[in-house]
């Protein structure tokens, strides 16, 4: 199958791509470059005392206060009268139950009690029942004293009871710590306390609360042999006793992996995306360098949503659905700090729901629907975080890193900013890059557009032809499953060039004059035909036109012979050379610019026919067309094959059998006359 033609990048941009390339690597492989020679937990080599007097800032302590600063709001004390109320909620069971054990008949009891616990409560005295009794008050007071929450699960409450009635026979055991979960199942005994809140908040926003370890001269940090501790390691540090030496063959490993990533989502992109130019590459490349800095720098509390959706929605909306995958599989599989379970899994949520935004950003054609998808996607991701958390929490996976009760909707609320950020920079971030979105098309094919406009008052020939080529084009495209938006816009830009001089043209010329005939010489008319391409490429660059809308301008073109002039000149002198009739090219190196070309060359050719034409014979009319295209070597690079060729002959005709419908002759009345 033909393919298209890779455009080629420049030397020097291509030593940025790689040397931004091994840039991601490095920053991949970093944490194993400065692995450190100690670490928590290992044993000591040695003993160590410390040289002088010091005050060391306890690491794992101040990283436990940072991850509760904003997460942690308020502090919560035990309310006295709400532990009352659950106390009155114990006895009221206690009476139920002491009523069923007196009672011969069956009753409802608070808790469902098995005959041989009722049979058991029934065979207690007085005393031991009363005994019972305050075992299961002073378990309950112990437990509120603590203080309880609402959202513990019940297997847990009966736990915490059976632990606190050790030493009571089983029987009674097991039923008094059904009856305290009871009691305490859906309740909390616990209220906020404004004044401690702020205490804590003034603590942890202050110097002072930052935690210090005081550490001695000659005191001792480590023993040889003994494992050394979080605050041993600390010190250690401190006093530069910490080696960091790189470890070379988990470096090399990964800055490998993260070589190999960056190239093979290069590759994805272009294989997908052949027009794709170096700045481009750079972007996607810069994007994974910047989100690699950030995993790094912030370490746990890196958000997967917030560093994988906005980039996928940037690149999926300016270089398609398949840059945005490649570039977030490459993003999510080059994580560079070791994550928890409960990490991995926000990790895989995040980048679901980023493929999902990469699918759906290609479809929408304009910024209010860019809009709607920004609003959209942080509440489907707190919806699923969320779950995750239930589930997580349900499974008792309860890791202490689990981003605390995560500030979900915290999290939801930065993930939406972002995107909305992206929205607002995404218009200088496509001139700069030059990225064809297909909202910056629908904007771009606006036909209000000023230069658009000036077509249409400056060569209104040349604007209607423009229009009519438009609808064999857009045909076209949908035929092939080529980029409709792309051509449609394409084709209105196509033949700007002819601002320069519209007389010369004859679309043009209303009144029948050619000026081609009074200028009289081949060589110079051929000139002028070729002006009008280089003319158009000046308009692109002067109303800055997205380079794969300027390409449209020569490439609709190619290097087509300007057959009547270079038959008059060779009537004039035989020796004349083709090449000086041919335009300057490059020949189409799209799909979409080859259709383009073939639509421009059937257009006057179907508007020609006469009206008795029949399907077939303006079938075959399009078809020499299109394969005398073939055979001159304009579709070489076009990445456009014979079946694709019928396939567009195909959607001409069928848009000129729409052009050339019947109407019904109205009848027109004769006029009457007015007597004055």
């Amino acid at each position: 199958m033909p393919r298209q033609a890779l455009t080629r990048w420049k030397g020097s941009a291509s030593m940025g791509v790689a040397l931004l390339c091994l840039l991601v690597a490095l920053i991949s492989s970093w944490p194993w470059l400065v692995e450190p020679s100690l670490r928590p937990g290992i044993p000591a080599p040695f003993t160590v005392r410390a040289p002088k007097a010091a005050t060391v800032v306890d690491s794992e302590a101040l990283e436990q206060r940072r991850s509760q600063l904003g997460l942690r709001t308020h502090v919560q004390v035990v309310d006295e009268r709400l532990s009352r109320e659950l106390e009155q909620r114990l006895d009221r069971q206690l009476e139920a139950l002491t009523r069923l054990a007196e009672s011969d008949q069956m009753q409802v009891a608070p808790i469902q009690v098995n005959p041989d616990e009722r049979q058991w409560l029934s065979s207690l005295g007085p005393r031991a029942l009363q005994r019972w009794e305050d075992d299961l008050r002073l378990a309950q007071k112990r437990m509120l004293n603590q203080g309880v929450v609402g959202s513990v699960a019940r297997l847990q409450l009966v736990k915490a009871a059976a632990f606190q009635l050790e030493g009571s026979p089983e029987q009674g055991r097991q039923l008094g710590a059904r009856v305290i979960a009871s009691s305490l199942q859906g309740h909390s005994n616990l209220r906020i306390d404004a004044a401690l809140s702020q205490r804590m908040l003034e603590d942890l926003l202050t110097q002072q609360g930052i935690p210090t370890i005081a550490v001695n001269q000659g005191e001792l940090i480590t023993r040889q042999g003994e494992p050394i501790s979080a605050q041993s390691y600390a010190v250690l540090d401190y006093f530069g006793l910490v080696n960091r030496r790189p470890l070379l063959g988990a470096w090399l490993l990964h800055f490998g992996e993260g070589l190999a990533g960056a190239m093979v989502m290069l590759l994805v992109i272009r294989s997908r995306r052949v027009s794709l130019e170096a700045r481009q590459a750079l972007l996607a490349l810069g994007l994974l360098a910047l989100v690699q800095s950030l995993k790094l720098w912030l370490g746990a509390a890196a958000s997967p949503l917030a560093l994988l959706v906005p980039p996928t929605l940037l690149l999926a909306q300016g270089l398609g659905t398949t840059a945005g995958l490649a570039w977030l599989s490459i993003a999510s599989l080059l994580w560079p700090v070791p994550v928890s379970a409960f990490f991995d899994q926000r990790i895989l949520i995040a980048a679901a729901v980023a493929a999902i935004t990469a699918v759906l950003a290609d479809r929408q054609r304009n910024r209010a629907q860019l809009l709607q998808l920004a609003l959209l996607v942080p509440l489907a991701a707190l919806a699923a975080e969320w779950l995750l958390l239930q589930f997580t929490l349900y499974r008792g996976v309860a890791d202490a890193r689990l981003p605390i009760g995560a500030d979900l909707s915290g999290e939801a609320l930065v993930l939406g900013g972002l995107l909305l950020g992206v929205l607002l920079l995404s218009p200088m971030v496509e001139s700069f890059f030059d990225l064809l979105t297909p909202s910056r098309l629908m904007e771009l094919a606006d036909l209000e557009r000023p230069l658009l406009r000036r077509l249409s008052c400056e060569a209104p020939g040349t604007f209607e032809h423009t229009l009519m080529i438009c609808g064999l084009a857009e045909e076209g495209a949908r035929a092939i499953e080529a980029d409709v938006d792309l051509i449609r816009t394409g084709a209105l830009y196509h033949d700007v060039g002819k601002l320069h001089g519209p007389q010369w043209f004859i679309e043009n010329q209303a009144n029948g004059d050619n000026p081609h005939d009074n200028l009289d010489d081949p060589h110079l008319s051929a000139g002028i035909l070729q002006a009008h391409v280089d003319e158009g490429l000046k308009l692109a660059r002067r109303h800055r036109l997205p380079k794969r809308l300027a390409d449209f301008i020569p490439e609709h073109q190619g290097t087509l012979k300007m057959g009547y002039f270079l038959h008059e000149a060779r009537r004039r002198d035989a020796g004349v050379r083709e090449e000086d009739f041919r335009y300057r090219g490059p020949t189409p190196r799209s799909r979409e610019t080859a259709v383009l070309m073939l639509a421009d060359g059937c257009e006057a050719a179907l508007r020609s026919l006469p009206p008795d034409t029949s399907e077939h014979q303006a079938r075959e009319m399009v078809r020499s067309l299109v394969e005398a295209r073939w055979r001159d070597g304009q579709l070489v690079d076009s990445g456009l094959s014979l079946a694709e060729l019928e396939l567009l002959v195909r959607a001409f005709v069928r848009v000129w059998r729409r052009m050339r419908h019947r109407r019904i002759p109205y009848p027109i009345p004769a006029r009457k006359g007015y007597s004055a």
